[in-house]
């Protein structure tokens, strides 16, 4: 397989990823103030995540970049980062020292830090969870962190560190929403006495449902509505078709390789807007999810290996417009990433102890070594089984000295879950990502 070359659209659309300036997203805290405004204290803990997060899916401002195929964007634009005021509130202190910091900025403006000011801090300041935690420390303890003798992480997001199921690819969100139903119906009141609670988390799961299939279906709108008033015929039928994408997935199970990767972005934008989980959530064996789409697509005559790679490129440039949410306070000022620590893992094994590479593997590895972008981070697991050819690609990639990718040995990741107790296909299908944890991949967080 011999693919050389980002084409003209790929380009662009890199170009503007790495050219564009990233900003603060205040939307999704304003919106999600707006939702616990509404909410907080009629519902559930779990019920009130849920409606907030459908709230902003309803909401928060859309955006399709210039010539892109696969949609989505964590804020109003690439590079913007979002901010999440139920986990730490940034002061305006934090605000200013981002916006004016000569590296790994984030742009601020006017009207956000008025925001901020005016709405989010008066109502976050003392509900946010690191107020709490920080509020329940020993004076010996915020004497030590507040003079910067460490810093501290874990308050200022979700637990990350963890990859998709490959279930998403065999089943929509409206699968998932029966499945719901038939546990709540299940339900025995009369003998479980966590029957209520289980109903509550069962909710807010249908309620979450919704919300990804809501920004599905108002993709696929905005999509069509660009159709509508486009001149030029070959984009016109590019936006035709994301509209039918994102009108199927993520209601439904993906049907093409183009759809199953949209899909994954889905549930991507969903995953890190809900909550941050800074860092480490990814895609894992993405060669092996992908694989069966490309196959049946080539042999159904709409696909090729070229526009393989294009749809794959154009996923390197959506990850990349998501720069890491900023942290606060003492953390702030002495730690600063852009990266959110995607990993995909490529080659190994399968399941039934085969070698896991294919064709996927080699695009993976051409689209790598042209995008050359700060993420995704990207690795190859290295088995008795892996083809030397895959090995000598991989090493032609790694040898041009820029770090990717990492190579990593399946048996022994194998070897590490079997040790933690987790089946053969699980530790087969598992993988490393984030800080070069090991875990079984859509089985399991592995902080």
């Amino acid at each position: 397989m011999k693919l050389r070359g980002m084409n003209e659209r790929v380009q662009k659309l890199r170009q503007q990823s790495v050219e564009a300036p990233a900003h603060i997203y205040i939307e999704r805290a304003n919106l999600m103030t707006d939702a616990y405004m509404k909410y907080e204290g009629s519902v559930s803990i779990p019920e009130l995540r849920a409606l907030a997060f459908k709230h902003f899916m309803e909401n928060k401002k859309l955006c399709i970049n210039d010539g892109e195929l696969i949609v989505g964007e964590k804020g109003d634009a690439p590079q913007s980062s979002p901010t999440f005021p139920e986990l730490c509130c940034h002061t305006l202190e934090d605000m200013h020292i981002m916006n004016n910091r000569e590296l790994i900025g984030f742009a601020v403006t006017e009207e956000d830090l008025e925001l901020q000011k005016s709405k989010i801090i008066p109502y976050w300041e003392k509900r946010s969870v690191r107020n709490k935690i920080i509020n329940s420390v020993s004076p010996e303890w915020r004497e030590c962190y507040e003079s910067g003798i460490f810093t501290e992480f874990m308050e200022q997001r979700g637990p990350g560190h963890t990859v998709a199921s490959f279930e998403i690819y065999t089943k929509g969100f409206n699968d998932y929403k029966k499945e719901i139903e038939e546990e709540i119906k299940n339900l025995d009141f009369a003998t479980d006495v966590n029957a209520l609670k289980k109903r509550e988390q069962l909710n807010s799961m249908s309620i979450a449902c919704d919300a990804i299939i809501i920004l599905g279906k108002r993709y696929s709108l905005l999509a069509k509505e660009l159709a509508e008033k486009e001149s030029d015929p070959i984009r016109k039928e590019e936006l035709l078709q994301i509209s039918k994408n994102c009108e199927t997935v993520p209601a439904n199970k993906p049907e093409t390789y183009w759809q199953a990767i949209q899909m994954y972005w889905f549930i991507h934008l969903g995953v890190t807007t809900e909550l941050n989980p800074w860092d480490a959530y990814s895609p894992g064996r993405l060669d092996q999810h992908l694989n069966p789409f490309y196959l049946e697509d080539c042999k159904n005559n709409i696909l090729d290996e070229y526009k393989a790679k294009e749809l794959l490129e154009c996923l390197w440039v959506k990850f990349n417009n998501q720069p890491a949410p900023p942290k606060v306070g003492v953390t702030l000022k002495e730690s600063s990433t852009y990266t959110d620590f995607v990993n995909i893992n490529s080659g190994g094994i399968t399941a039934n102890g085969q070698d896991g590479v294919n064709d996927i593997s080699y695009l993976i590895l051409e689209c790598m070594d042209e995008m050359k972008l700060l993420q995704p981070s990207s690795n190859v697991q290295i088995s008795k089984k892996t083809p030397k050819n895959f090995l000598k690609k991989a090493c032609e990639v790694s040898r041009k000295g820029w770090g990717q990718p990492a190579f990593y040995n399946t048996e022994a990741i194998i070897q590490e879950l079997l040790n933690a107790g987790k089946t053969i296909e699980d530790a087969r299908l598992g993988g490393t990502s984030g800080c070069v944890e090991t875990g079984a991949f859509g089985s399991e967080a592995y902080i």
